[in-house]
């Protein structure tokens, strides 16, 4: 757990192997305490509904893997071995889903996955009170350990050796750079601090990336009074 949010964000860090392996790669980090958790509400409703409809414009029926930040993040997985069309990066799982109606998971869940969806951006939430140390971006040495569920029961599972995962001192907290959370950090209707990752390669510019955490925070703040954000740029353009 830390209790200085802010101060947290200065000691993230990506590793210069994951550098090497995709130097145009940023992430925006965004801290928010004094939120308001709690199930999907109108709020998070309109959000979801506008991606949807901002989805079904940009893309029609056509495929959404040939959009340019959809394909060099398919890139990006492929140069750590991993094959996107099995395990997808998470902005272009959501938008295949868009067509038939995005998942109602609770206010933050939904709140992130919308902008996701119409940034086209991958984008994760954490719990930052179950946050153990720094956020680092590595090349897994495959011992890692990885909080989990299958079939409804707890399991551990480890990455990958150089498979590009989020971590902190207890484990992994992501698995291939965006494609599935843990477990252990992941949003309730507990969480009042969070932290969120926004993920940008080079076909999203930095103006974009800031577009995307400024709709974040503004629909972080409409939770409710109170909330206190912090943000820092860390990669290639920081």
């Amino acid at each position: 757990m830390t209790n200085d949010a802010a101060g947290w964000l200065d000691s993230a860090a990506i590793d210069p192997a994951v550098h090497a392996l995709r130097p145009d790669y940023r992430a925006l980090l965004i801290t928010a305490e004094g939120l308001r958790p709690g199930p999907s509400d109108e709020l998070s409703e309109r959000l979801l509904a506008d991606a949807e409809q901002t989805a079904r414009e940009r893309f029609g029926d056509g495929p959404v893997e040939e959009h340019p930040h959809l394909a060099a993040w398919r890139e990006a997985f492929r140069a750590f071995a991993a094959k996107p069309q099995r395990t997808r990066p998470s902005a272009e799982a959501l938008l295949r889903r868009a067509p038939a109606g995005l998942p109602r998971v609770d206010r933050l869940t939904d709140i992130y996955n919308a902008i996701s969806v119409a940034h086209v951006i991958p984008l994760g939430g954490e719990d930052l009170d179950h946050y153990v140390g720094a956020a680092r971006l590595v090349r897994a040495e495959g011992d890692e350990t990885f909080e989990t569920t299958a079939g409804g029961e707890p399991v551990v599972e480890h990455p990958s050796p150089g498979e590009v995962v989020w971590r902190d001192e207890a484990g992994v907290t992501c698995r291939r750079w965006n494609w599935r959370q843990c477990t252990r950090t992941r949003l309730t209707h507990a969480t009042t601090r969070a932290m969120f990752v926004l993920d940008a390669l080079g076909p999203m510019d930095d103006t974009a990336l800031k577009a995307a955490g400024d709709q974040l925070m503004e629909a972080l703040t409409d939770t409710g009074p109170g909330v206190t954000l912090a943000s820092r740029l860390v990669g290639a353009a920081a």
